[in-house]
């Protein structure tokens, strides 16, 4: 995705530059393609607020549709493409559904698509669902929007404090995320779990 010609069409595209965004940034997010490119120019169009604000909106639009999607009449066909990963995933939600979900869209190298098919697979609710993508999102997609419009300013003023303060909260984010994994258990670990669960519930009935 060219960051400079997605700029070009939403200038051209004057009081509904913020509704093509949106608009964009869905259809983007649900076939999976890196997002990294709209928040940097969310950025530098809307500038650092309301760059946020559309950016935000656009991504948590695009985890509604993803995760409804998979819930209802894409649920085998989603099953069938992940088949053998979201069940990793799921064992750690049943330890911690909102929180786990928080955690896990403060990660930038975690492709934010694929984590909203995978997560309607899974056995949260949509209540936490929501609720931890909403608190995960802002946080996860301001350092690239302050980047995209930091950098934008630096270019035209020579100004690059707030470059450097934007490029300090990526560094910060990504050293947190990796930290993160690092400190998660590892997938077949997490399986075992769900097994063992699984196990465990049809001894109870």
């Amino acid at each position: 995705m060219n960051p400079e010609l997605i700029q070009t069409w939403l200038k051209s595209a004057g009081i509904w530059s913020p509704i093509i965004y949106v608009a964009l940034y869905v259809v983007a997010t649900v076939l999976v393609l890196p997002s990294t490119a709209l928040n940097l120019t969310g950025g530098a169009i809307f500038g650092p607020v309301l760059g946020t604000a559309w950016t935000s909106v656009g991504a948590i639009v695009a985890a509604i549709v993803s995760f409804g999607f998979t819930r209802t009449i894409g649920r085998v066909a989603v099953a069938k493409r992940l088949a053998g990963r979201w069940q990793a995933m799921d064992a750690e939600v049943r330890r911690g559904g909102l929180f786990y979900m928080f955690a896990i869209r403060l990660i930038p190298i975690m492709p934010y698509g694929l984590v909203n098919f995978a997560a309607g697979l899974t056995s949260i609710t949509f209540k936490d669902y929501f609720l931890g993508t909403v608190l995960g999102t802002v946080p996860s997609v301001l350092p690239f929007v302050l980047l995209g419009s930091s950098g934008i300013k630096a270019i035209k003023t020579g100004d690059i404090l707030p470059l450097l303060g934007s490029l300090a909260l990526t560094g910060i984010l990504v050293a947190g995320s990796t930290l993160y994994r690092h400190r998660r258990r590892f997938p077949k670990k997490a399986t075992e779990i769900l097994d063992k669960s699984n196990k465990s519930d049809s001894k109870d009935r």
